[in-house]
């Protein structure tokens, strides 16, 4: 291993992560190693300026399939990215910048914005936030650890 990565951190196909500046202690993603960017459904995007700058509003769903305790967001907006869905489409979404915590190690990455409520994951991370410092196991789940009981019962809809 070359000596200028960090010792890796061991991750499954799908993990809980949590956004600590956003208060969300959870949330499940997908690991995508065939996808370059991280993308996030968001809800309710909406554009604004602020000093002459470019920013978006949006609220994160943390629980699949669900809208409660949905958190409304301000971000800046870095960049807007032209990705091709899995089926093919091509869009046009903005980009950010957050701070996320996956397996016990927080990362400073860019996520797309999206709609993405006919998907089974609210996120994917895309091989872009996990280069450095991660190993994945395609065939294992949560590595860095579940979410408690009662947290993946309202992920279920189960509460």
């Amino acid at each position: 291993m070359k000596k200028d990565l960090p010792e890796p951190t061991a991750i499954g196909w799908r993990e809980w992560i949590s956004f600590p500046d956003w208060g969300i202690e959870y949330t499940k993603v997908k690991v995508d190693t065939g996808a370059r960017s991280s993308s996030l459904h968001v809800g309710d995007l909406e554009y604004f300026q602020e000093k002459d700058e470019e920013w978006v509003s949006f609220f994160v769903y943390p629980w699949q399939e669900s809208t409660k305790d949905k958190v409304r967001i301000k971000a800046k907006v870095l960049d807007y990215k032209q990705v091709k869905s899995s089926s093919g489409c091509k869009d046009r979404r903005p980009v950010i910048s957050a701070d996320l915590v996956v397996a016990g190690r927080r990362i400073s990455t860019e996520l797309t914005l999206s709609n993405r409520s006919e998907m089974g994951f609210r996120m994917l991370l895309g091989r872009a936030s996990i280069r450095k410092g991660f190993i994945i196991y395609p065939g294992r789940s949560y590595l860095g650890g579940k979410a408690p009981a009662d947290i993946r019962k309202r992920n279920r809809g189960n509460i």
